[in-house]
């Protein structure tokens, strides 16, 4: 019997850490009651034989953060989120020819992580450093989220205002404004809003059919 689940997160960036949050929430929600150990796969000191892609990327976060679940995320940008699967699903299949990859989920945010972070005002809030400001904070409605031209720019100004800094204080603030992009989700208990968005609603379809084997262990 199982007494832990171990999932690992392959990402294109570190930022994309912040993302952590919602995976794990992801699971909770579907049955995963087990305790859950959660893995950002830093392959910053990995020296790679070839060339560095997404496979080859893979497959090294396997050999060092063995796992149950693989979730191996890649924004859409400009692309579909079909155009990015098939390029991880593409991926997942030539790091098989190395090594055993263990089930598998796309995590696929259109057009890019951050527009899954602007669900939560308070939250940009205490991410902030400013739960209690009083600025107003022009938040987007969660059925424009996958048609943002930008939602990184978006988010950084959000935090910038919520803040309530000018001058040094400010440019301090932007110099370390990945770290509270990083803080945001863990400020948001429940995620179920970005149900509404079909690019996530993709990613726990997918997520439901991947763990099934784990809900009868």
């Amino acid at each position: 019997m199982m007494n832990e689940f171990r999932y690992t997160f392959v990402t294109e960036g570190s930022s994309d850490k912040a993302l952590m949050p919602i995976l794990t929430w992801l699971l909770r929600e579907n049955g995963i009651q087990m305790a859950i150990q959660p893995e950002w796969a830093d392959l910053g000191e990995v020296r790679f034989s070839e060339k560095v892609n997404l496979a080859a990327k893979i497959r090294e976060s396997i050999r060092l953060y063995p796992c149950d679940l693989l979730y191996v995320h890649r924004d859409a940008d400009k692309f579909s989120r079909e155009k990015r699967k098939e390029e991880i699903l593409e991926a997942i299949s030539i790091a098989e020819n190395d090594i055993h990859v263990p089930s598998a989920v796309c995590v696929v945010p259109i057009r890019m992580q951050e527009a899954w972070l602007l669900i939560d005002e308070q939250a940009i809030r205490y991410a902030a450093g400013n739960r209690n400001g009083r600025h107003k904070l022009d938040m987007p409605p969660i059925h424009k989220l996958e048609s943002l031209a930008d939602p990184k720019i978006l988010l950084h100004d959000l935090l910038k205002v919520a803040s309530g800094f000018k001058g040094r204080r400010l440019k301090r603030f932007n110099s370390n404004q990945s770290h509270a992009v990083q803080r945001i989700a863990s400020y948001i208990e429940d995620f179920s809003i970005l149900r509404n968005l079909p690019a996530f609603s993709a990613l726990e379809a997918e997520l439901v059919d991947e763990i099934s084997q784990f809900l009868s262990v």
